[in-house]
């Protein structure tokens, strides 16, 4: 936890914060291991980043006064993430990475090769999402939550909804056997669709083609879905 990601609740006044559940203490005990006196990075969720010395801290709560809230968090990544739906654990982590990469819309996708089952985790309730975008905006020391979405029906997506979402974007469809290695420090909106291990089938891919998509490859090595997000997105941005 780089950052002490802060919820409008826990400002009790413009220079007083109190930070209650048992994560956040835990971290502050455990990982920090601080002490009254300390000054630590505090973000209120969606806005600035500023500085707090820690006041008291025990079983009731963290107790810190603020400074103003001053600083801007980092720039987002202006890449929109399609990722067809990973097993849980793996979703987790990817959920995680992409967060602190910068990413601020994912779109997650059924595909013939993703298990139905995947679709009934616990991972993909809203309490579960929150916290895992959570871990990823700490990392960062970022502030603003990425939008999420849930596609669990291919066709009717590529077809009718990814082609509005291409507009004034470039989609980029990485896929092993892609024509093009995929570029290095976009300068452009992008929108990157990412398969499932596996990969997708060959009517996915043309249908994402036929969508408006590049294909791109990252090389002849085939990596696991959480390493390639992160390879890709590294290299875009």
């Amino acid at each position: 936890m780089n950052l002490i990601l802060l919820d409008p609740a826990d400002l009790t006044d413009d220079h007083h914060v109190w930070v209650r559940d048992p994560r956040r203490l835990r971290h502050l005990r455990e990982v920090h291991r601080a002490r009254p006196g300390d000054e630590l990075t505090l973000g209120l969720r969606g806005g600035a980043l500023g500085r707090g010395r820690l006041v008291t801290l025990n079983d009731d709560g963290a107790h810190f006064t603020l400074d103003a809230l001053d600083q801007a968090p980092p720039p987002a990544l202006d890449i929109e993430l399609v990722l067809a739906l990973p097993r849980p654990r793996m979703l987790a982590r990817s959920l995680e990475h992409v967060t602190a990469l910068g990413v601020k819309r994912i779109t997650l996708l059924h595909t013939r090769r993703v298990e139905k089952s995947y679709w009934q985790s616990p991972e993909l309730s809203e309490e579960k999402i929150h916290q895992h975008l959570v871990l990823g905006l700490e990392q960062a020391r970022d502030t603003v939550l990425p939008e999420v979405s849930l596609e669990t029906h291919f066709k009717p997506f590529v077809e009718d909804r990814l082609p509005a979402q291409l507009s004034g974007r470039q989609g980029l469809l990485a896929h092993p056997g892609m024509e093009a290695a995929c570029p290095r420090g976009l300068n452009a909106p992008a929108t990157l669709v990412v398969g499932p291990e596996g990969g997708f089938i060959p009517y996915e891919v043309e249908a994402l083609l036929a969508a408006g998509c590049q294909g791109i490859h990252l090389g002849s090595r085939i990596l696991r879905v959480e390493t390639a997000v992160v390879a890709l997105l590294a290299r875009l941005g």
